[in-house]
This record gives structure tokens, sequence and C-alpha cells, in this order.
């Protein structure tokens, strides 16, 4: 005998027999067509905002009813009858001729529902792209002010209705940030659906027209009256989520009126524009930029993008000009320091670091860690500075710059092996962030600390994605040169080297620097004869530059080649600039080298308390020195 199949299998094929799905279908389309039709309806013929909700509760409560006697009953060309039950029906077909199906009325009526369906849903589906594009209008909030209410009962306020409204359109619309949708248009707009009385229009009608105005907020709002104080309130939606998340509201008198309008127009204005630049500025520094000027937002706003693409020098200038406008600001100082801090220029880094510092006991938690690492990066180590890069880190763990700094912290600390992880994190992020680094050290500090833990293959492939992000980069170029000496790849080598010079001519450096470049390259690679070579040649074309006087000292001590050549070259630096702190060092390390300690410590020690900022290398050749004489004095 055949299995009879199961319960679930025997549902399905009698709610087909029964035609249950094809009724549910017909349910389901005259369903969708009639709420399309409701929603069209509601504002032309003024219905109650509850009509939609009723009538779709009824539809839902209408669907059991439907599925219960779509199952008992069934429509035939004799009628309305009762479904036969499977066994009738199947003895039924046994006595049946087999005919030829015909086109049956209910498989019309279902073809042309869903034809009815799809022309309703069709606009839909292809018009959201072009509404959520005028809605974004370039990046910008496109914003549509409804016009006010008069809720007061004193007629001589209804023409302040549109005139609050034209204000406030006017004020918007001279903002770069906002995309204001014109008068004319929304009451055209109000008129059109039967609205000529601006009292019944409600926040889900003024919703459904900012919808079609495809604007992405909208302001609502209502003039009021107690004795002789006017209020002016104004709500600002979100057409989308469909609720309020701001108000405003002024009061004033009638002789006034004219000074609170603008008030509210400053105040709405100032919060639109603000609400579009911190899309611009990480969530958890928000409350770090406490303002109620926009000018003020779009200088801070337009510096931090300048910070993170490590642009510091117009970086600085931009929070030096928040600090103009707005000197309580402190998060822009701390900022400003960091700026000064990466652009070299340390005594205004420092100034700007204690002017912030001496605020930090009146600062929120955030802003403390904050000002906490400006000050280790300018005054203390970098073991303080990942101290604090952490703590931040743990209030918001997607920002890529802060695995970057913590990574390159590691790196001036000779930590290469922690740098890593924390360099790969940054680039990481950046890419899912950003799709790629702002700028090409991010892969040169990876790729040196691959260099120096000498993990070869990851260094190349590093260097061949950065090529892709950065072609033709004068620090990766350089560092695929050195990375090319190392593997005695003499064709490479001579590429890259042919590629370094060609790409600093493109950028007008002069001889001498392009000579100090290549110098650098082959002292990097450990080749210091052809090094020296090159630094002479640069010291030949500007023979009286202490910096190219100590480059070539450097290599002769540092590298055991001509120790007291290196040292005269050195003593002549110092006398063009006796208080460089780092020619201070080579002259300390190379009387180091020399065995003459002591001279050597007071070298050093002065080089230590004249450095801008910490200096890992200074900091090992002072304690080596310490060491040498304490064996000395053994």
């Amino acid at each position: 005998m055949p299995q009879k199949p199961n319960k679930l299998i025997r549902l399905w094929q009698e709610l087909k027999r029964r035609k249950v799905f094809r009724v549910l279908t017909i349910y389901a389309a005259t369903a969708y067509i009639i709420i399309e039709l409701l929603n069209n309806l509601i504002e032309p013929l003024l219905l109650p905002e509850w009509t939609a909700t009723l009538v779709v509760f009824l539809l839902v409560l209408g669907l059991p009813v439907v599925v219960i006697l779509s199952w008992v009953f069934d429509i035939t060309s004799e009628g309305i009858i009762k479904t036969e039950s499977e066994t009738v029906t199947g003895e039924k077909k046994t006595i049946t001729k087999p005919s030829k199906r015909r086109l049956r009325t209910n498989d019309v009526v279902i073809a042309v529902l869903l034809i009815i369906v799809v022309i309703l849903v069709w606009p839909k589906i292809f018009s959201r792209d072009k509404t959520d594009n005028e809605m974004r209008a370039n990046d910008r909030i496109s914003v549509a002010v409804l016009p006010f209410q008069n809720m007061t009962n004193d007629t001589t306020w209804n023409k302040w209705q549109t005139a609050i409204q034209t204000d406030l359109i006017t004020s918007l619309s001279n903002s770069e940030e906002l995309k204001v949708k014109q008068k004319e248009s929304i009451n055209s707009l109000l008129q059109n659906s039967g609205f000529t009385n601006n009292t019944s229009i409600t926040p889900s009608v003024a919703n459904r027209i900012s919808k079609k105005l495809g604007a992405s907020m909208f302001i609502y709002g209502s003039i009021k009256q107690s004795g002789t104080i006017i209020r002016l309130n104004a709500q600002l939606y979100d057409t989308k989520a469909k609720d309020d998340f701001k108000s405003f509201h002024v009061d004033g008198t009638t002789e006034n009126i004219l000074h609170f309008i603008d008030s509210l127009s400053f105040m709405v204005k100032n919060y639109l524009i603000i609400a579009e630049l911190q899309k611009e500025v990480p969530a958890a520094f928000h409350q770090l930029v406490s303002t109620n000027s926009h000018e003020v937002y779009s200088f801070f706003a337009y510096g931090y993008g300048a910070l993170i693409k490590f642009d510091y020098s117009t970086a600085a200038q931009w929070f030096s000009r928040v600090l103009e406008y707005d000197s309580s600001l402190t998060f822009a100082t701390v900022l400003l320091s960091f700026s000064y801090a990466k652009h070299g220029r340390y005594e205004e880094a420092k100034e700007c670091c204690l002017r912030a510092f001496e605020k930090k006991d009146q600062m929120p938690l955030q802003l403390q860690i904050w000002t906490d690492y400006i000050y280790a990066l300018t005054f203390e180590t970098p073991q303080e500075e990942i101290k604090y890069l952490r703590q931040l880190q743990e209030i918001d763990d997607q920002l890529p710059d802060f695995y970057y700094y913590k990574g390159t912290a590691y790196n001036n600390l000779h930590q290469f092996n922690k740098a890593i992880p924390e360099l790969e994190k940054a680039l990481k992020k950046y890419e899912e962030r950003y799709s790629k680094p702002f700028w090409s050290p991010v892969y040169a500090a990876l790729g040196f600390a691959y260099h120096k833990t000498g993990q070869v293959r990851k260094e190349k492939e590093l260097y061949k994605k950065s090529e892709k992000d950065f072609p033709g980069n004068l620090i990766l170029t350089g560092m695929q040169a050195i990375l090319a000496f190392n593997e005695n790849d003499t064709i490479a080598t001579n590429t890259y080297i042919d590629r370094y010079v060609s790409l600093c001519k493109e950028n007008l450096l002069p001889e001498s620097v392009i000579a100090t470049n290549i110098a650098d390259i082959y002292s990097d690679a450990g080749i210091p004869d052809e090094a020296e070579k090159y630094y002479k040649k640069a010291l030949s074309l500007e023979p009286e530059h202490p910096g190219l006087l100590n480059n070539l000292a450097w290599l002769l001590i540092d590298n055991d080649l001509k120790i007291n050549e290196g040292i005269e070259l050195i003593d002549k630096a110092l006398e063009l600039s006796p208080d460089h702190y780092l020619y201070l060092h080579t002259k300390g390390w190379g009387l180091y080298k020399q065995g003459k300690y002591e001279e050597a410590l007071k070298f050093l020690e002065k080089s230590w308390e004249l450095k801008p900022i910490y200096d890992h290398e200074i900091y090992l050749h002072l304690e080596e020195v310490k060491k040498a004489l304490a064996r000395q004095n053994q």
C-alpha cells in the first residue's frame, strides 16, 4: 500500500483544494489597494487621522473570517456552495470526464488585482532612491518649514503665520549646510491638499507634506499668547522617524516681535547646522564641543577634518580660529596643542597644553584624559602617552587614530613587536571607515616595524598595497629601496633609487636635499660608505649648513668610520648653532666613542635638557654613558 502523506502535507493539499490561498491573494491585493486609496483620500476629504488605523484594524480583523469562509464555501457557476469533502470530490473526479481547462473568473480577478498592485507599488520602489537623494540633498540636511499656527484667538496674528515661516526659510537658506524647501512649494502643496486653514495642519499632515517635498526634516510651530506675552514655539521633526526630537521657544511682546522672530530663527539655524556638522566629528567628541554657535562648530569640524588627514598645519589654523571666537572651548585648546606638537612647533604646543592643564579639574573625564595625553606627548614619555591612549580607546575603540598614535609611540620606544598589532588595527580601521588611510605615514610606520622585526614578506605585501593607495609616494619609495638593498636585489634597488630621484625632482627639491635623502637611504640600508659619499656631496653644495655638518658627523661617529673627523665636523656645527640638542647629542656620542665619558655625559645631559620632546635615542645613549662611567669608577 502506498504510504499516506503526513498531516502537514495533507493540510497543505487541502488548503490548495479549497482555494484558500487563491482567496487570500485576492484579499491581500484588495486590502493593499484600499489602504493606498485611503492614504490618498485622507487629506482631500479632511478625514480624521485615525481613519487609516481603523481601516487597517478592520482589514486585519477580517482576515481570519475570510480564511474560514474560504475553507467552508466555494464560489462556482452555480453560486456559493459548501465545499465538498475530499472523498466526495475524489469520487466525482473518477466519474467526470477530463476536459480542457478554461480561464476562470477568479483567475481574471487575481490578474487584474495584481496588475493594480504592481502599478501602485512600482513608483514607490523606483521613486524611493530619488526621494532619499532629495532628503540627503548632497549630504546636506533638507528642511521644510510649515506655516505657523495662530493659537491666540486673535486674528490679527494670522498674517504672522506665513511671516514667521518666511523669516525662518530666509534665515536657514543662507547656510551652505542646509537645503531649504521654498515657501511657494510648501504652501501650494498644502492648498492643493485641501488645507487652507493652518490650524487644521496636524503633525502627521505636516509629515506627509514634508515627505512629498523630499525633506528629511520639517519645522512645525505655533503662536501663543498669555496676557501681553507672545510665545513662539517651534518643533523640529524627523520626516522618517515621524517624531519631534527638538523644541524651541522664545517669548516677547508685540513691540519686539521682529526681534524674537530673529532669535527663534537663529536658534533653529544654529541647531540644524551644528547637527549636520556633528556628522563630521566622532560621537564621543560631541559633548566636548559645547557651543551654540554654528560658526565656531564649523571651524572645529574643519580643524578635526584636517587633523584626521594629518594636515597639522591646517588643523592648527582652524583650532586657532575656534579660540578667537570662543576662548573657553578647552577641547579646541587641547587639539591645537596636539596639532602644534605633531607639526614640530613644540614651544607653542607646550604653551597651549599648560593653558588647558590649568583647567583640568573643571573638565569632564574624557577631556581630562585628552589633556593628560597631550601633556604626556609634550612633557613626558611615550609610556605615558600609551597609558592615556588606552583610556581614550575605552571611550571610543573605533577611531583608527588612537591605534596609529599608540603604534608610533611603541615605535619611538623601539618596541616594534608591540607596535605592529596596533598599526595593523589602525590600517584595518582606516580601510573600514574611509576605504584607505589619509596619508602614507600609516603605511610607513607599519613598514618600519616590519623591517625592524625582519618580517620581509609582510613588508613587501604592505608596500605593494601602499602603491595602490599612494602611487609615487616619496617616503614609501625610499623604504622600498632600503628593503631591496637588504635583499641584495640590485635591479630593484636601482629601479627604486632612480624612481626616488625622479620624484624628488618632480617635487622641486634642492640638490642638497636630494643628496641627503639618498644618503639617508644608504645609511638605513646599512651601507655607510655610500651614505658618506652622498652626505659629502650635500655638504659641498651648502658647506656652512649646520644640519648637513651634523648628518655627516653622526654617520662617521655612529658607524665608527672616522670618529675624529666626525668630532671636527660637529664642532663646526656647534659654532654655528651652540644650543641645538641634536648637535649636542652627536658631540656627546662622539666623546663617548673616544672614551671621554665625563665630557660625553655633560653634552648628553645638556642635550636631554634642551630636547623639545622625549627622544628615546638620547635616553639610551645617556644611560649607556652613565653605565660606562660607573664601570670606570669601580
